[in-house]
């Protein structure tokens, strides 16, 4: 796997026209992930480890992965299609018997929030890292210009 993926972080939320710009990457690259504006304020909370007052959805979702003992393995941001991205949610369940490892098809919001609130790695595969355009002068301008950038 070390080969065929790039790990990356979110380097920054910025609202945008759209939704959210999440840019992801690392210290080679930065790219830019559009999603919906209530993704990237849920992604931005679990980053700030920011208290809810009511569980949200993704809450309830590491609520019931850790009733059944499952955990986020990790994330990997797979491909980009006609402007949309695809990833894979990576799961482990371990009990008293085996181990057991699904990959799940899923949004790469999803995957990032929860990637995020579990402090899981984030990876992109490597054909995909290649091809993004690089936004890393982007954000450092808007990280100099003091904007909302986390």
């Amino acid at each position: 796997m070390k080969n065929d993926v790039v790990q990356v972080q979110i380097r920054g939320i910025l609202p945008a026209n759209s939704g959210c710009a999440l840019f992801v990457g690392n210290d080679d690259k930065v790219f830019v992930i559009n999603v919906e504006p209530n993704m990237g304020a849920v992604i931005g909370m679990f980053l700030r480890a920011t208290p809810k007052e009511r569980p949200l959805t993704h809450d309830l979702m590491q609520s019931i992965f850790k009733g059944f003992g499952i955990t986020v393995e990790r994330v990997v941001i797979t491909d980009l299609k006609n402007s949309t991205y695809f990833a894979r949610l990576i799961l482990q369940q371990q009990n008293e018997l085996a181990r057991k490892i699904v990959e799940i098809d899923a949004r790469p919001s999803d995957c990032l929030a929860l990637a995020t609130a579990q402090k899981r790695p984030i990876y992109v595969s490597h054909a995909l890292f290649e091809q993004v355009e690089d936004m890393s002068e982007v954000l450092q301008r808007i990280n100099e210009n003091g904007s909302e950038a986390e």
